[in-house]
């Protein structure tokens, strides 16, 4: 058993770090900057570097060290996740203060955290320098998906770390043992999720989720009017926010279980009055819209995927390169044959560019209806005239 155990497919950085951790903690850097496509499992692996800084025995996996850093509840090492669409400037200075207090139990405070992308300019400024010049016994971990994604100040402030896609049979693998399904389910959902761990487990325990993408990716592909058009649009934003409100619901129970757990309440216990307020904070309002605001987009983005997954398809088959890199949609093996001859290199090029321009819009806070109308209205192969 060790803390690198549930790391899938990053075997070279996996080796690198283990290194790190073993040798002379004068020598550790401590800044980094965690970078790797989305669901490449870059937040995990900070984590568990973190552990194998921290443990006595250099990430066993096994002592209460490492559990408790594994399961985010050790007082030395703070995770910043954030379920809204940016992380806050105040947040932030929260973290600054806390980075300069001294590690209570362990050798190294390490404060983790994830999608420093999603910080506003003014916002990364208040984390520079802390990055630049750490507390004696604060390590920042910082995860984004490429370095670009992160001002230039605080690139050259901290050591880089770049993770691959994992190949499919590690996360099918991976997907197998950690969901309990079987082998042809695991192969299927590591490879429609394109590598993507986090939505290779969705699909294999949603059966919702993954029937939307099948009736996106055949909706798609029987683009022939702009009705189609409008009624893939519609039906495809209710299901983003569906499954929104659906993951966010099933979100504020575990967080109100884990409440009772930690409070020592069993499920139809009152609550007692001190504890009342912390209770009623749980899934607010104003809180389900922002978490369904931003679950909402990064339902619409893996849209996206699912649809440049098909001209990506196109793209191998025009190439002649099936071969060497497969099909994402084998399901629809037949209707994308027939696509990839009828659109030409040119139209599956200019297909995932119009993909490209929907991403940077919906980014930009657009409408997303009209601009799924409008892409999916680009994307109509029209019948040839009789």
């Amino acid at each position: 058993m060790s803390v690198w155990n549930t790391i899938v497919g990053q075997q070279p950085v996996v080796d690198m770090l283990r290194g790190i951790a073993e040798g002379d903690p004068a020598h550790i850097a401590q800044s980094w900057l965690f970078c790797g496509p989305p669901g490449s499992g870059r937040s995990n692996v900070a984590i568990a570097f973190a552990a194998a800084l921290e443990c006595p025995r250099h990430g066993c996996g096994e002592c209460e060290v490492c559990r408790a850093i594994l399961e985010r509840r050790h007082p030395d090492v703070q995770v910043m996740a954030t379920d809204k669409v940016t992380i806050g400037i105040d947040e932030v200075r929260r973290l600054v203060e806390d980075s300069e207090e001294t590690p209570h139990t362990s050798p190294w405070r390490v404060i983790i955290i994830e999608d420093v992308d999603r910080m506003l300019e003014r916002t990364t400024n208040v984390l520079l320098k802390e990055v630049e010049e750490p507390a004696e016994h604060t390590i920042w971990m910082l995860c984004a998906p490429s370095p670009q994604d992160v001002l230039p100040t605080i690139r050259s402030r901290t050591r880089l770390v770049t993770l691959a896609v994992p190949q499919t049979k590690d996360v099918a693998a991976f997907i197998e043992k950690d969901c309990g399904v079987d082998e042809r389910l695991a192969l299927r959902c590591a490879r429609l999720s394109e590598g993507h761990i986090g939505i290779a487990r969705l699909y294999a325990k949603d059966d919702q989720a993954l029937a939307d993408r099948d009736e996106l990716v055949v909706g798609v592909l029987n683009l022939r009017r702009v009705s189609d058009a409008v009624v893939l649009a519609d039906t495809l934003l209710k299901n983003a926010k569906t499954q929104a409100e659906t993951s966010v619901e099933r979100s504020v129970e575990r967080e109100k279980t884990e409440f009772r757990r930690i409070n020592g309440l069993k499920d139809k216990d009152p609550i007692p009055s001190v504890l009342r307020s912390q209770w009623n904070a749980i899934g607010k309002k104003e809180d389900r819209t922002r978490r369904a605001t931003r679950l909402v987009r990064d339902v619409l983005d893996r849209s996206l995927n699912s649809i440049a997954s098909i001209y990506r398809d196109v793209a191998v088959i025009q190439n002649g390169a099936v071969d060497a890199v497969g099909i994402v949609n084998l399901e629809n093996k037949r209707a994308v044959y027939d696509l990839s001859a009828r659109i030409g290199r040119e139209g599956a090029v200019d297909r995932m560019d119009r993909i490209a321009l929907t991403r940077r819009r919906l980014r930009g806070n657009g409408n997303a209806q009209l601009d799924f109308e409008a892409l999916l209205c680009s994307l109509i192969v029209f019948a040839p005239a009789s």
